[in-house]
């Protein structure tokens, strides 16, 4: 069964449009190092799941693009990278502890932001809206999805 999620990325490290540059408009989701995020990634995330891509940590925060998991998880290669900020020294190759996947943009939307989300009752109990939520990865229930981006 096909699962939605959001997925947050940093404009300055990821924008969409970076995504929609990339070849295939394809970006590797890496550096994510929370372990549940990880697993979201690692466990439950297939092909062709639905994606809303979430600017964070910018002047208006919120869903800018539609897209959908390209790849099946693999290892994130910076964690074995020492010159990346997302290195990690006891992960080992043979035994990788951080996995990606593949992020396919299928199309970039109006700024969707947190303050036009909080306004839209049907959106209220969206995991992002919650109090305290920091993951950089959260399920995002059909419903939600419908109201954002109409039927998968």
């Amino acid at each position: 069964m096909k699962k939605y999620w959001l997925m947050k990325s940093e404009p300055d490290e990821v924008s969409v449009d970076d995504a929609l540059a990339a070849p295939d408009a394809t970006v590797p989701w890496t550096g994510v190092r929370n372990y549940q995020a990880r697993n979201f990634m690692r466990d439950q995330m297939r092909m062709d799941d639905g994606v809303l891509f979430y600017h964070s940590s910018c002047a208006e925060p919120g869903i800018v693009g539609i897209g959908r998991v390209a790849s099946t998880p693999y290892p994130d290669p910076t964690q074995f990278d020492k010159k990346s900020p997302y290195h990690d020294p006891a992960s080992k190759p043979e035994q990788p502890r951080w996995m990606l996947v593949d992020v396919q943009v299928l199309r970039k939307i109006p700024n969707l932001t947190l303050t036009q989300m909080r306004a839209r009752p049907e959106l209220a109990d969206m995991l992002v809206l919650k109090r305290g939520n920091r993951l950089s990865i959260t399920p995002v229930e059909p419903k939600h999805w419908r109201a954002i981006v109409g039927n998968p």
